[in-house]
């Protein structure tokens, strides 16, 4: 129970720091003694820190404003994707305190060398936040590729080349807990924790598009994980059943038709190292034909694929994260007309397409929910208090 109160504590500083003892005592309904004794004990940890006494409104003296603590324990986030490597420390303000990342021709790799120069920048990360008084207290890892529930098994990726792939051992130890999951679900949590939307949505459907093409769910404020872990994978709905073939076996799956290499090739451009979707976008802006009509393509084949999911679902929001973001002005018109077309939610005796908007976080989506989701295991879990 003293746990759970310790964690009730920091998450309502987090969600509405600074405040004070007697603030905090009312969001969580304990006595104002009981928050003092929590409250030390979390100063103690450095997991909290005063500062001068703020103004609350009410009667009577300010209290000593408490806010997250910007040393102490941070969570690690590291990116697996198909091209490149990254690595980001968090403190527990939410703040992207290091950043690193390079090329990495990962595709077809053996994970074990994968993980072994994920290692070595894992290492320099974990140097860098020592340096300004920051120690790992958690590892989240994204992946492009199923991740078998409550494991480090990469099922399948297939942009990647890797099967049945089980990275718990490839991982350092010494970092916190270390989690494995599917970049996209990443993608939406960070989505989730940004504070980008206001109001917050509590349930939306996120797509997360690099290479490949992620989806995720999250309903309620949590996320969809389904019976094995593998909700959400949207890029490989059949957009068109009898079409294209696609990296994971099966025909016309809208990664095919909207995925980085499909949209490259119909705008004329060879996909390869240093020809990313990012290369469109100036294209794009300059209104060259090809680049735009290839861009209002995937618009059109994403729409048919959440169309689906929106009827199911009914989501308060549909959010276009990844490389895809970038492209929103060209992009999203396409898929807010089909799902104009192919979804109804009554609103008001009147039918109201769900609300389509690009994701701020970008292609930094997956790294940041990453390292904000390791970063969170402090907060919901106080262990070092």
């Amino acid at each position: 129970m003293r746990r759970r109160n310790l964690s009730r504590v920091l998450h309502a500083v987090a969600d509405a720091g600074p405040l004070s003892r007697a603030a905090v005592a009312a969001r969580i309904g304990l006595t104002r003694a009981a928050v003092s004794s929590l409250v030390d004990e979390l100063l103690r940890a450095e997991l909290l820190v005063e500062r001068g006494p703020g103004r609350s409104g009410a009667v009577g003296r300010p209290g000593t404003q408490l806010l997250l603590s910007d040393r102490g324990p941070c969570g690690i986030g590291a990116e697996i994707g198909v091209d490149h490597l990254a690595v980001c420390v968090m403190d527990l303000r939410g703040q992207a305190r290091t950043r690193i990342g390079h090329e990495a021709r990962n595709q077809g790799g053996d994970p074990a060398a994968v993980l072994a120069a994920l290692t070595g920048m894992l290492r320099r990360a974990e140097a860098e936040a020592g340096a300004v008084g920051l120690r790992p207290a958690g590892l989240t890892v994204a992946v492009p590729g199923l991740v078998v529930r409550g494991t480090a098994t990469v099922l399948r990726a297939p942009n990647l080349g890797w099967r049945d792939a089980d990275l718990a051992g490839l991982l350092p130890d010494d970092l916190g807990p270390v989690t494995v999951e599917n970049e996209a679900n990443l993608g939406a949590l960070g989505e989730l924790w940004s504070g980008h939307h206001s109001p917050a949505p509590a349930s939306f459907v996120h797509v997360s598009a690099e290479i490949g093409i992620g989806g995720a769910v999250v309903v309620d404020g949590e996320l969809l994980r389904g019976a094995h872990g593998f909700a959400g994978e949207l890029g490989h709905v059949p957009v068109r059943p009898e079409g294209r073939p696609c990296s994971c076996g099966g025909r016309g799956c809208l990664e095919a038709y909207a995925g980085e290499a499909a949209v490259l090739r119909a705008a004329g451009l060879t996909p390869g190292p240093g020809v990313r979707l990012g290369a469109l976008t100036g294209r794009c802006e300059a209104g060259e034909p090809t680049a735009v009509a290839a861009v209002r393509r995937a618009g059109t084949a994403l729409g048919i694929a959440l169309s689906g999911a929106v009827n199911l679902l009914d989501p308060q929001l549909v959010v276009v994260g990844g490389a895809l973001a970038r492209l929103g002005p060209w992009l999203l018109p396409g898929v807010r007309r089909e799902l104009a077309r192919r979804t109804t939610a009554a609103a008001g005796g009147r039918s109201t397409p769900v609300p389509v908007t690009a994701s701020p976080l970008g292609p930094d989506g997956p790294l940041l929910g990453a390292a904000r989701h390791a970063m969170r295991t402090t907060l919901d879990a106080p262990g070092g208090a």
